[in-house]
């Protein structure tokens, strides 16, 4: 295990950073996912999106995304449960023992890409809400289940293209989109870590990327912020210690 150097945030111990490539491997699909961006929003007026978002939820966007952070800090301290599993973490950790598969499985965030470039973030753009981000790599590259839970959707939708909707057991939900190919069905119970798709560009893609989105409660929440909660961070390319112990027994 790589010893964690004295100036290393302690935000990030226990933590495993991906190696990043040679970013001259990823020119030209970066290239073209940023052309392509460009593409989709001069056209996305004329074309019926199945990514569209209501008006509603844009004008509630900014207060939901406000008060968040606060309702998210006072479901955490007054939830026993929560406190109880980040009690038995700590407690597994210093007792250098691991933890069951029920305790993983709760744990457990992984990076849905081993490689790739964060090309476009959540918000609105052009007049319109971008409800996910878009990581660019090359066409055919597996990608993985961010969280376990229950594959609810599994072909092709719109402007989503090839897509794959999980939804946890709080109800929370992960949507992956452009896909090449499916590697599941509906119905699946599926793992963190575990392939489920290739990146593709179909649907209202014009670049090969993942587009993914987050529904917590019905509405889309910015992924970068959720997934950091979770101790995943898409910029930085790090995920949780967890994730590691998931992807093995998602392999095995």
């Amino acid at each position: 295990m790589r010893q964690r150097l004295s100036s290393e945030p302690d935000r990030y111990r226990g933590r495993r950073r991906v190696p990043t490539p040679p970013r001259s491997r990823y020119a030209a699909v970066v290239t073209s996912a940023f052309v392509g961006a460009g593409v989709v929003a001069l056209g996305a007026a004329n074309l019926s999106d199945a990514k569209a978002v209501s008006p509603d939820v844009l004008q509630s966007l900014d207060q939901s995304q406000q008060s968040q952070a606060a309702t998210d800090a006072l479901a955490n301290r007054s939830d026993p449960s929560r406190a109880s599993r980040g009690e038995n973490r700590d407690a597994a950790a210093k007792a250098g023992t691991a933890l069951t598969d029920d305790q993983v499985a709760a744990e457990a965030y992984a990076l849905p890409l081993d490689d790739y470039e964060f090309t476009a973030p959540f918000g609105v753009r052009f007049g319109k809400l971008h409800a996910g981000i878009d990581l660019a790599a090359p066409e055919g590259t597996p990608y993985m289940a961010v969280h376990g839970g229950t594959v609810t959707a599994a072909g092709y939708n719109g402007g989503y293209g090839n897509s794959i909707t999980v939804r946890q057991d709080d109800g929370t939900e992960i949507i992956y989109a452009h896909s090449r190919r499916l590697l599941v069905k509906k119905g699946d119970t599926i793992k963190a870590g575990q392939v489920i798709g290739e990146v593709g560009n179909t649907g209202y893609s014009y670049g090969t990327h993942l587009h993914l989105e987050i529904h917590v409660a019905g509405k889309p929440v910015d992924p970068i912020t959720f997934l950091k909660a979770h101790g995943v961070d898409i910029q930085l390319q790090i995920e949780s210690y967890y994730s590691m112990q998931a992807k093995a027994d998602a392999s095995s």
